[in-house]
């Protein structure tokens, strides 16, 4: 797993490419390429768990549909020494150094975060992050990082990255899911993003990502629950996604109040979905 440990050489100098990220539109961001040796990505690609796993968890609504696993205890050691990586103190600074953003934490728990997968159909609507750890309650949420892990990615598949503006009124990039490729952004309140338009993949393609978010500490935390955005081209659409947005909601408070788990809330999806089949 040497590799690994190459990371931050491959990722370059963030003093160099700091600039870039601050003055990225429509919010600060980078999109890094190539980032690990091509023997731990063949590794982790093959180590990427089937859904039949037991351990992850459905986020099947009307905002998005995709599976999450967010207990790294149950992935394959390239898996496992990749996410590690990310939350190294040596990765932490680098982190810290391109964004600007000091005192960052890694947060093993990986809350909101892990493996993602994404089935035919599968999408993520536009959204702005909930922006506090879940446990953690002074923990304010300020950097995603996403490491796509989709070899022999086609444009026809979808699922491109899309960064909007803060209006909503248009996409501003596009960023395609290709393997090796790291997308880091600065999360903030109207930091929209999101693949919106569901998947066209054939039989047993999915689309894969490792997702880690960074934090502050801090006495003066701001919590919000993720807010979905619709689209001007969502028509009679954007009624369902205000709905299912408001509803997630309660569900945020639900949780932080508590101590609910997703994977109560994957349960009561699951059956919610059984019900609609049999209609």
């Amino acid at each position: 797993m040497s590799d690994v440990s190459n990371v931050c050489r491959a990722l370059g100098d963030a003093t160099a490419l700091r600039d870039q990220y601050r003055a990225a539109e429509p919010f600060p961001h980078i999109v890094l390429d190539d980032v690990l040796g091509q023997s731990v990505l063949a590794q982790a690609i093959a180590e990427f768990p089937d859904l039949d796993s037991a351990q992850w968890t459905n986020y099947l609504h009307i905002n998005e549909r995709k599976y999450a696993n967010p207990n790294i205890d149950s992935w394959g050691p390239a898996l496992q020494q990749i996410a590690q990586y990310f939350m190294s103190p040596e990765f932490i600074a680098f982190v810290e150094q391109l964004t600007g953003i000091e005192g960052l934490l890694a947060d093993p728990s990986l809350d909101g975060g892990g493996l993602h997968r994404s089935i035919h159909g599968g999408f993520l609507n536009i959204h702005a992050d909930f922006t506090a750890h879940h446990v953690h309650r002074n923990w304010q949420r300020r950097v995603n990082l996403l490491l796509y892990l989709n070899d022999d990615w086609r444009a026809e598949y979808g699922g491109d990255l899309e960064l909007w503006t803060q209006d909503m009124t248009h996409c501003v990039e596009r960023v395609a899911p290709i393997a090796n490729r790291v997308v880091m952004f600065t999360t903030t309140g109207d930091a929209f993003h999101g693949h919106p338009t569901p998947l066209n993949t054939p039989q047993g393609v999915s689309r894969k990502s490792l997702a880690l978010y960074y934090f502050t500490e801090g006495d003066h935390t701001v919590v919000r629950s993720t807010n979905y955005r619709a689209r001007p081209q969502d028509g009679w659409r954007k009624a369902l996604i205000y709905a299912d947005k408001q509803a997630l909601h309660g569900y945020d408070v639900a949780k932080r109040r508590l101590g609910l788990s997703d994977d109560f809330a994957s349960r009561v999806l699951q059956r919610v979905q059984r019900l609609r089949r049999r209609r």
